[in-house]
């Protein structure tokens, strides 16, 4: 839980411990304290032993983090929207060996690009949902259609990033490709 406080302070963000989160709206009684501590409850429906589980993993962490992006590091952003992007509108079939290759592509993207930054949709603003409304679901086939409209929302929300990450994506997918 320290990180997250860590990288907010890093930001200059003041974190607010009372009433809804700050970042995604979440009704919650601690803000993003309480967000951040009962991220996974919504998920316990899901095995992710199971492989058929994992895209709601992917999913969930990148919706979660694009909309709390003040208490992470800037390029997070740039990981998580591009990999949304790979799986919304690239249809790529993400999995596990994926995501250390999209980390070492972003390195080197990022050597070029020192002071590249996102455009970041206002806080309250990052989707309708959040990670508390998973919480509904009572089947995991439900809670997996959750998650995927809750991802979409976030990814709508960062819409005036779309170009960029594309690109980022393609090179990402040409590099990646010619294996």
């Amino acid at each position: 839980m320290q990180d997250f406080i860590d990288q907010a302070e890093k930001n200059g963000v003041i974190l607010l411990d009372k009433g809804k989160c700050q970042f995604c709206g979440a009704d919650y009684s601690k803000g993003v304290f309480d967000c951040m501590e009962t991220y996974n409850q919504g998920l316990e429906l899901l095995d992710f032993s199971n492989p058929e589980n994992h895209l709601s993993r992917f999913l969930s962490v990148d919706a979660h983090a694009l909309q709390h992006p003040e208490i992470h590091g800037r390029w997070s952003n740039h990981f998580h929207l591009t990999r949304l992007n790979l799986i919304f509108d690239k249809k790529v079939k993400w999995d596990y060996k994926k995501s250390p290759l999209l980390s070492n592509y972003l390195n080197k993207y990022k050597s070029d690009r020192p002071n590249e930054v996102l455009v970041l949709p206002n806080p309250l603003k990052r989707g309708g949902m959040t990670s508390k409304d998973l919480i509904k679901a009572t089947t995991a086939e439900e809670c997996i259609e959750l998650v995927r409209e809750w991802a979409k929302e976030v990814y709508a929300s960062w819409s005036l990033n779309h170009s960029l990450v594309s690109q980022i994506a393609n090179g990402f997918l040409d590099e990646n490709t010619k294996r």
